[in-house]
């Protein structure tokens, strides 16, 4: 099971949000490529790097952030605003080595379609971010009546392989991810899913790897807190994945 460190992109700051509120905002560093450099000198294989501004549709300089990160050669997992091919076409060109598709996937499934086209099952991932049991979109401001599984399983239909799920209610909490729901959805779509939102613990991170289920976490506030050590939660998923 693969661990991704977040980092979370606002105003060319890392930050995390509680519950994706932009109003619940704190800031951990002023220099996201050297947060990047950290967390690849504590041996990650993947980056998770979200630019919130984009799910904000505010204007800003994060692809250039991108870019200069995916210098450092470690993997970035790409989301956030992520809504039509040109998107997708800069964030890849930028440097990214997967892109994460939210909100385009309800609104403009055909746009999804036409990715996995261009650029194969490996390069895309689903972004399926709950809100009560209802997927979430436009950053996770509206919510829309339909089912993670419901849509994870759309996305698998027209070839999509990866899926990133995160539970808005537990993210930047510290309380816990949602493991019976991710699993859940694992199960239920065949879909390569990576947990988000409240994973914290080694605990978290070994029920999820000893699920067969869940392929990746991605673990943002929980780092940033001190509450687990990056070296911590890789043991932990290599020793029981």
């Amino acid at each position: 099971m693969i661990i991704y460190p977040a980092i979370d992109l606002r105003g060319g700051r890392v930050v995390r949000l509680k519950e994706g509120d932009p109003n619940q905002q704190k800031v951990f560093s002023d220099d996201p490529v050297a947060m990047a450099q950290r967390w690849i000198d504590e041996g990650a294989d993947w980056i998770h790097m979200v630019n919130l501004d984009g799910s904000f549709a505010d204007a800003n300089d994060n692809e250039r952030i991108l870019e200069q990160a995916a210098k450092l050669g470690t993997p970035i997992q790409f989301g956030g605003g992520m809504r039509t091919i040109d998107d997708i076409t800069r964030a890849l060109d930028r440097g990214a080595s997967r892109v994460v598709l939210g909100t385009v996937a309800i609104k403009n499934p055909e746009i999804v379609i036409e990715a996995v086209k261009r650029w194969g099952p490996e390069k895309l991932c689903v972004g399926l971010d709950a809100r009560d049991g209802k997927i979430a979109t436009h950053g996770w401001q509206q919510t829309v009546d339909i089912t993670p599984v419901e849509l994870g399983k759309q996305m698998a239909a027209v070839g999509l392989r990866h899926a990133l799920f995160t539970d808005v209610n537990r993210d930047g909490k510290l309380g816990g991810g949602n493991i019976d729901g991710t699993i859940s959805l694992g199960r239920e779509t065949g879909l390569q899913v990576i947990a988000s939102g409240g994973v914290s613990t080694a605990d978290d991170i070994r029920q999820l790897a000893q699920s067969g289920f869940v392929a990746g976490a991605v673990i943002g506030m929980a780092l940033y807190e001190g509450k687990i050590t990056l070296r911590e939660a890789l043991n932990t998923a290599k020793d029981e994945g």
